[in-house]
């Protein structure tokens, strides 16, 4: 859940800290950010596996175990092998008793399922996505007469062009916000899950875009530095749709990929990616990352400085025109090389359109100022849950000297 003056319109540090606000699964609720706007209902599309059908989740889990991942409902296993056995959490995280556990959709489709009571974009709120897991080790849908998985916004895709296949990796969220959910790009168009207003709180889907030939066995799990793929691969996406059928996409350098300490952080990739509309209307293009023309943190077209200073571009496409992520090989042409890239508007129309859009901003720059800080990764882990208690709201301790102590100030770290 950005364009030419996002960080100047809306100041990163109450970007980061403002929760974002949402009602009930009805979806008929004013979003905080944005009071004007109020979100529309759309009927839901089930999953194409699920096919309406219901699921006895109880039977599942006598026949299975303690919390067992309902292999029956359509819905994508991650990593199943692992402790997490193919729930959307990482993979040494089981999914137990009295836990909300998130679950992958096929591509093209958002989690549907949520702790009603989890109102607002705010830790640990934010962790309860997917169905719930009762003491007695019985799984359930919060919302029993919903989906599991719907289809929001049908118009946009990724292309892959390399000739290698290309891994989509989607963060969990609501859940624990990791790359998880694989989207494997072959060599045709793939619908990516793009929300509209009626998702959870009203927030924006994003992606890790891995270089080509990484699958998604390697490229949707957290790694480390050694390697720039997963959380380190050098670009990101992200897009969502606004109740007037606007859908807002967003291409962007990974501001881990750019810290110093890693150790590519200078070297700039062979392949790259373009934004391309298949229609007219399009607002704010070119936008692309163009090998044969950049080096790292450059972009084409108008851009910007977001999360970690890394350099971003938002484009507008207009309800009832497809555009699509075109992933391509430098040394085979630059940006507009594989497809019919159209021209860009004046600046004073994008300008235009970065205030009339005020939701989708505070929306693009409240959720990426969290998504893509590196070291706050650490955040979500079980140990570190005292440090997001609202008792704790004060970070540092004073040692006054009438208790016979020099006078400090000791500073509560949590990164």
């Amino acid at each position: 859940m950005k364009l030419t003056r996002i960080v100047t319109t809306i100041g990163a540090s109450f970007a980061l800290y403002a929760p974002f606000a949402c009602g009930k699964h009805n979806h008929a609720h004013l979003n905080q950010l944005d009071l004007k706007h109020r979100h529309h209902i759309r009927e839901a599309q089930t999953s194409k596996v699920e096919d309406g059908g219901a699921l006895d989740l109880r039977e599942v889990s006598r026949r299975g175990g303690s919390c067992q991942f309902p292999t029956s409902a359509g819905l994508v296993a991650v990593t199943p092998g692992s402790q997490n056995a193919g729930w959307a959490m990482s993979p040494n995280q089981p999914c137990t008793p009295g836990m909300y556990c998130p679950y992958a959709c096929p591509p093209g489709q958002v989690m549907n399922q949520w702790d009603p009571k989890a109102t607002s974009y705010t830790y640990p709120a934010s962790m309860n996505g997917g169905l719930y897991c009762d003491q007695s080790g019985a799984i359930s849908k919060p919302f029993p007469d919903q989906p599991y998985c719907v289809t929001q916004s049908t118009n946009i895709g990724a292309i892959n062009k390399v000739g290698e296949v290309v891994s989509f990796c989607q963060t969990v969220l609501p859940g624990n916000e990791a790359m998880l959910i694989p989207t494997s790009i072959e060599d045709e168009i793939v619908q990516l899950a793009i929300p509209d207003t009626n998702y959870w709180c009203g927030t924006a889907a994003h992606f890790y875009i891995n270089p080509p030939g990484i699958d998604c066995n390697r490229a949707c799990v957290w790694g480390t530095n050694e390697n720039p793929y997963g959380n380190w691969s050098p670009y990101v996406a992200g897009g969502n749709t606004d109740e007037h059928g606007n859908t807002f996409i967003k291409l962007a350098w990974n501001p881990i990929y750019l810290e110093p300490a890693t150790p590519f952080c200078n070297t700039m990739p062979t392949w790259g990616v373009e934004i391309v509309c298949d229609g007219p209307g399009c607002n704010g293009l070119p936008c692309a990352i163009d090998p044969t023309v950049n080096q790292v943190n450059e972009m084409v077209g108008s851009n910007t400085g977001g999360a970690g200073g890394a350099n971003f571009c938002v484009v507008t496409v207009p309800s009832g025109v497809m555009a699509n992520f075109v992933v391509f090989d430098g040394s085979a042409g630059g940006a507009g090389k594989s497809s019919s890239a159209k021209s860009s508007p004046s600046s004073a129309d994008a300008d235009a359109n970065t205030h009339s859009n005020p939701h989708t901003i505070v929306l693009y720059q409240a959720k990426l100022n969290v998504l893509y800080q590196a070291k706050l990764n650490v955040l979500y882990q079980a140990k570190l849950n005292v440090l997001y208690q609202a008792k704790l709201n004060v970070l540092y301790l004073l040692v006054y000297p009438e208790y016979g102590i020099d006078h400090n100030i000791v500073f509560l770290k949590h990164i």
